[in-house]
C-alpha cells in the first residue's frame, strides 16, 4: 500500500496488449481504493517492476514470454508472501491452477470466460484484507515513500512515459540548497540493495542528511550528493566493497544544474543496461569499443559501417576492427549481423508489427529483403518463426 495516499497498488502482466489496456480501462479500481502502478509484457519486466513498485495486488497471464506466470508468482511470494496474485488463462487447463494454489495464489480465472463480478468480487476482498492488515500493524511507516515515489517517477522517466521526475528534481534542488552546487551522481549496479544501503546510510553521520538516495531496482540505485562529500562517498562505497564483494558502481561528475544532473543519469542508465546485456563492466573493454556499442545501442535502426564507428570514436578503421574483434569477440560485421537478428527475432515473436516495419527497425531496408535476409540467417521466413513462436506459446498453455 502507498503509505503516502493509502492507495493499493496493482500491477497487470500479460504479453497481449489488449488485454492489459482492458484490464486498465474497464475495471473501476478507484472504487476499490487502487491504481494501476505497472504493466508489463512479460514475465522479465513484471518482475522488474514488481521489485520497483512492490504492488499488493499482482494479476498475471500464465504464459508470456522470458519468464512466465508461475514463476513469477512464485518470486512475488517468495519476496512478499502477502502478496495477493490472481493468474489468468486462455484454457481450461486446471494443472496450472493447482500449482498456482501450492504457491498460495489468490485466484485464476479464464480471459475467456470471466464476468467482471468475479474479478471484482476479488478485488472487494483484497480490499477487506489489505485494509484489515494495515489497521492491525498501527499504520505503515513513513521510512522509504519519498524516496520509492523518486523511483516510481525515475523509472517513468528513463522509459519515456512521464516527465514527473524532472519537475521532482528541481524540487529536491531547492529543499537541498543544490542549485549553486555541483553534485556527483552514483549509479549502484549490483551487490547491495536499496533498502539496505538506505538504513546504513541513515546510521552515518557525515552522509545522511546530505545525498538523495533513489531506487529504480532492488539492486540498482542512484545516489546524488555535494561534490565535496565524494570522497566520503566513495570510501563508503569501498567500505561496503570490503562486505558484498559483487558491489560494482560508476559515477559521473562532477555537474551542474538539472539538465546536466538528468544527462548524467540517463548516460549512467545506459552503460547499466548495456553492462547488463552484455554480461561485463564497462571498464572490462576500451573506451572506444564502449561508446561504440553505446552508439549502436541508442541507433538500433542506422546500418552503420566500420568506417561510420571507427570515425565516430576517433580511431581509424583498421585500428578499430582489430580492437573491436579483440574486445567483443567478433568482427564488427559479425556483431552488427548478430544484433540485427537478435531484435528482429524479438520484434517478431513478442509484436505484431509489420514485415515493414521491422525491416526498417533493424536498418535493413525493405520488408523484400529483410525476409531474404532472415532465412539466409535462420533457415526460415519470418513469417514461418512468428507462427512458430506463437504455436509454440500456445502448446505450453
Amino acid at each position: 500500500m502507498d503509505t503516502a495516499t493509502g492507495t493499493i497498488k496493482v500491477m497487470i502482466a500479460d504479453d497481449e496488449s489488449i488485454v492489459r489496456k482492458g484490464l486498465q480501462a474497464t475495471v473501476p479500481w478507484e472504487k476499490y481504493g487502487m491504481e494501476v502502478v505497472a504493466d508489463a509484457a512479460n514475465g522479465r519486466k513484471a518482475w522488474e517492476a514488481f521489485q520497483l513498485h512492490r504492488p499488493q495486488i499482482v494479476i498475471t497471464d500464465i504464459v508470456m514470454p522470458e519468464m512466465d506466470g508461475i514463476e513469477l508468482s512464485r518470486r512475488v511470494k517468495q519476496a512478499a508472501p502477502d502478496t495477493r496474485i490472481v493468474l489468468l488463462s486462455c484454457h481450461r487447463d486446471f494443472e496450472y491452477a493447482k500449482e498456482g494454489l501450492k504457491l498460495g495464489v489468490s485466484g485464476y480465472l479464464l480471459k475467456t470466460a470471466f464476468e467482471d463480478e468475479e474479478l471484482e468480487g476479488m478485488l472487494e476482498q483484497f480490499r477487506k484484507e489489505l485494509c484489515a492488515s494495515r489497521t492491525d500493524a498501527g499504520g505503515d511507516s513513513d521510512e522509504g515513500v519519498a524516496e520509492e515515489r523518486l523511483g516510481t517517477q525515475l523509472y517513468a522517466w528513463l522509459s519515456g512515459h512521464s516527465d514527473k521526475f524532472a519537475r521532482e528534481l528541481e524540487k529536491l534542488a531547492e529543499a537541498r540548497s543544490w542549485r549553486e552546487r555541483a553534485l556527483y551522481v552514483y549509479v549502484i549496479k549490483s551487490g547491495l540493495n536499496w533498502r539496505d544501503a538506505a538504513d546504513i546510510l541513515s546510521r552515518d553521520d557525515t552522509l545522511k542528511n546530505e545525498g538523495a538516495l533513489i531506487p529504480f531496482s532492488e539492486e540498482r540505485w542512484y545516489w546524488m550528493l555535494p561534490a565535496a562529500l565524494a570522497e566520503a562517498a566513495s570510501g563508503w562505497l569501498v567500505e561496503r566493497k570490503s562486505e558484498h564483494a559483487e558491489l560494482l558502481w560508476s559515477r559521473s561528475g562532477p555537474v551542474e544544474g538539472p539538465q546536466q544532473w538528468l544527462r548524467a543519469i540517463s548516460e549512467l542508465h545506459k552503460e547499466a543496461e548495456m553492462e547488463k546485456a552484455y554480461g561485463v563492466s564497462s571498464g572490462e573493454w576500451p573506451e572506444p569499443i564502449w561508446k561504440a556499442l553505446r552508439l549502436m545501442h541508442d541507433n538500433p535502426s542506422a546500418d552503420w559501417s566500420v568506417s561510420d564507428v571507427a570515425g565516430q570514436v576517433g580511431l581509424s578503421r583498421s585500428h578499430f576492427s582489430i580492437l573491436f574483434k579483440k574486445s567483443v569477440g567478433l568482427s564488427f560485421v559479425a556483431y552488427q549481423y548478430k544484433r540485427k537478428l537478435k531484435i528482429a527475432r524479438e520484434l517478431l515473436k513478442d509484436t505484431s508489427l509489420t514485415m515493414q516495419d521491422i525491416a526498417e527497425r533493424t536498418g535493413l531496408g525493405d520488408s523484400k529483403y529483410f525476409s531474404k535476409w532472415f532465412k539466409r540467417c535462420t533457415g526460415q521466413t519470418p513469417s514461418h518463426y512468428r507462427t512458430q513462436q506463437k504455436d509454440g506459446a500456445s502448446r505450453t498453455e
